[in-house]
Formats: C-alpha cells, sequence, structure tokens
C-alpha cells in the first residue's frame, strides 16, 4: 500500500476565499438566502470553464461573483472559514494561507475596514477550531484601478499583527500588467509583507519575470509559464522563488489541456521550488489533496519527491520557524514510515 497523501504534512499557499467554500455550503446559503444558481453552479457542478479568452474569463468571473452573493451574514463568513479549516485538516495541511480581496465584501458588511476585521476574526476562530495554523494574504485585484491596491497595501500592513503575512495580486494577468501595480507592492514589502502576486497563468513567462523584477516577489501564483523558458526557471531556482502551481486550476480554466500538459516535472526538475494549491475548489472541484494525488499517478512522482514538494511548501510559507520545524519534522517520519 502507497503512503497515505493526506497523512503528509503539507502547507497550502494558494487558497482564495470565497473559491474555498464547500460546493454543499454553497446551494444550502443560496436555498436560505433566496437565490438562484446556475446549473453550472448546482445540477452540472463543477462548471466547465475555459478563460483563455475573454468570453471563458467574463463567465469564470460571473459565476464567482454569484458565489460570492451567497455569504451575506456574518455567520456565513465563520462557517466558510470553519468549513474551509476542517477541508484543511483532514488533508493534512497543517498551515493555510487564505487570500482575501476584502474589497468585494465591504458593501455588505460595514465598509473596508470592518469587512477586514470581520474574516481576521472568522479566521482565527476556524484555525482554533480546526487546530491547524492560518494566516491571511491580501489580495489586490489588477481589473481595478493601482490606487485600489494602494488602499488595500496600506490595510494589509495594518492588519500584520492580526494575521496578514502577505500581498498579493489577482485576476486576468491580460488586464492588469504587473508593473502596473508596482506602489503597492512597495508600501507591501516596506512594511515586511511576503509580495505573493500572480504571474504566468494566462499570460507567458515574461508575465512571471515582471512578477520577479518589477514587484520582488517572493513567491509567484501559478507561475507555470515560467517553464517556457529555461533561463527564467534558472533565475527561480537561483532566488529560491516559489511557484504555487494549481494543476487542476490550469486544467479547468483552459491553461493546459489536459492535466499531463502542466509543467509540474519540469518545474521541479529544474529546481524551481513549487508548492501545490488548490486556487478555487468551489469552480474546478478538487481541493488540496487531489493536487498530490495527480503529482503521484500523473506526473509519476514518488514518494521521496513528494515529501521534497510538501517541504518546499512549508519553507516557501509565513509559518513561525517552530511550526515549520515540526511540520518538517512530521514529512520525514511519513517517509520512514512503511509503505
Amino acid at each position: 500500500m502507497p503512503r497515505p497523501l493526506s497523512e503528509l504534512p503539507k502547507a497550502h499557499l494558494h487558497l482564495h476565499f470565497t473559491g474555498s467554500m464547500r460546493h454543499s455550503t454553497l446551494v444550502e446559503l443560496a436555498r436560505e438566502h433566496g437565490l438562484h444558481l446556475p446549473d453550472a453552479l448546482e445540477e452540472d457542478w463543477p462548471p466547465r470553464l475555459r478563460a483563455t479568452d475573454e468570453r471563458g474569463w467574463f463567465r469564470f468571473q460571473r459565476l464567482y461573483d454569484i458565489a460570492r452573493s451567497v455569504l451575506q451574514r456574518e455567520s456565513d463568513v465563520y462557517r466558510l472559514l470553519r468549513e474551509a479549516a476542517e477541508d484543511e485538516a483532514a488533508e493534512g495541511s497543517a498551515w493555510l494561507e487564505i487570500q482575501i480581496d476584502p474589497s468585494g465584501y465591504a458593501s455588505r458588511f460595514g465598509g473596508l475596514t470592518s469587512a477586514m476585521e470581520l474574516m481576521l476574526d472568522a479566521t482565527r476562530r476556524a484555525a482554533d477550531h480546526a487546530g491547524i495554523g492560518i494566516a491571511v494574504v491580501v489580495a489586490a485585484n489588477r481589473t481595478r484601478h493601482p490606487l485600489d491596491a494602494k488602499t488595500l497595501a496600506r490595510l494589509a500592513a495594518h492588519y500584520m499583527d492580526q494575521g496578514v503575512i502577505g500581498f498579493g495580486l489577482s485576476n486576468d494577468e491580460r488586464r492588469g500588467r504587473a508593473r502596473d501595480f508596482d506602489g503597492a507592492f512597495r508600501l507591501a514589502k516596506r512594511a515586511g509583507l511576503l509580495a505573493v502576486p500572480h504571474g504566468g497563468e494566462l499570460l507567458g513567462a515574461a508575465s512571471v519575470a515582471e512578477c520577479v523584477d518589477v514587484l520582488d516577489a517572493d513567491r509567484v501564483g501559478h507561475g507555470v509559464r515560467a517553464a517556457e523558458s529555461p533561463q527564467l526557471m534558472e533565475r527561480l531556482a537561483a532566488r529560491g522563488i516559489t511557484c504555487e502551481v494549481c494543476p487542476t486550476s490550469n486544467v479547468g480554466l483552459g491553461v493546459a489541456e489536459r492535466a499531463e500538459d502542466v509543467p509540474l516535472r519540469r518545474l521541479f526538475e529544474a529546481g524551481v521550488p513549487i508548492a501545490l494549491g488548490a486556487d478555487d475548489p468551489l469552480l474546478f472541484g478538487a481541493r488540496l489533496l487531489p493536487q498530490y494525488e495527480l503529482a503521484r499517478q500523473v506526473y509519476g512522482f514518488s514518494d521521496p519527491e513528494l515529501a521534497e514538494l510538501a517541504r518546499q511548501s512549508i519553507r516557501a510559507s509565513a509559518a513561525p520557524e517552530t511550526v515549520r520545524k515540526k511540520l518538517l519534522q512530521g514529512v520525514d517520519d511519513w517517509l520512514a514510515s512503511a509503505d
């Protein structure tokens, strides 16, 4: 019998707040609030997505916005994070860094600051409930004005002592260049936050390079298109810049035709640090554990290689040193266990 991957200690560094919702919770909350869900979010779930063209991304974003609309009460926010933490713990993820854009909820929960504080409190309670560590990445939206990103960077810096550890940049790369947001990232880096922008998903290796060169990225969300440039992979490996690779998401959005086409093995063998992530399980139908199962079954990773993937996720995290040491020891213990 192969070693159980659910028992392999790991860190989850690429999970979005709304997209972490259980599908059953989405359906239940929609009914409670009298909201209609399209077939793609109910009978035909998970939806068939392909966001490599503008129409496809619009559909993806529309479904995401519908999912966001079911979170109408503070208790809904607490429930989402509590259940997400339970799911992480069940999959062996002992440290989670969840990406939040509070501006998407500001009008519903009393403003930007109130929404941020609600999410942080819910995060703390969820972590205590599930017995795992959870930190927050505040993520700006690249389809909005860079001044909005600066506001979020300042907000993130203000709450560093309450669980915020990083500043990110998400949404469609084709509609907002990384360099447009350099001011916000300078503010974040100056405050001591990790820079974790998305790049190299819908655009190629140059998008990853821009995140590294202009935004001084510590990690890159997705980053799979870096595999198109051996020179860039060499730079990422030399600088220890982790790519948060989300195979199921890449296939779901059409970045790769099949799971086999995601260049996970190529990046790994080039020495690029990797942290497997689930991105938005609500829309792609798979959480973190299936990403490790893909690594084993599709990409042919041996147990020592899977253990190294887990170690890389832990090392790239913002977990306290004591937590990292404990998790790394757990990885060694998992590998030392009998097959």
